[in-house]
């Protein structure tokens, strides 16, 4: 399984860097584009967006990306972020709350 990163340029360069592969930067791509490639993809396990770009997304979008357990999408930055999202998608996707 690998880890796919959507966002803009300023987002994705140090995942760039960092060796990651499965790249979108949507400063080229549309996010809707991006998003929908990436969930196609059966080899990506991890999806890794900025927050603000998972509420740009269309309801049935996000929807979509909110039940996925396979690739599990971890929001990073923005408003709203926080442990607790991470918490609930590897719950989601484990079956078990790891931090109790």
């Amino acid at each position: 399984m690998e880890i796919s990163v959507v966002g803009n340029s300023d987002f994705v360069t140090g995942f760039r860097l960092a060796g990651i592969r499965k790249i979108y930067d949507t400063d080229n791509v549309g996010i809707d584009v991006a998003v929908r490639t990436v969930l196609e993809d059966k080899d990506v396990g991890i999806l890794v967006m900025h927050n603000d770009d998972i509420s740009k997304l269309p309801d049935s979008l996000k929807v979509m990306l909110n039940n996925s357990v396979s690739p599990t999408v971890v929001a990073l930055g923005g408003a709203g972020a926080g442990s607790t999202n991470l918490r609930d998608k590897i719950k989601q996707a484990v079956g078990v709350d790891l931090w109790k």
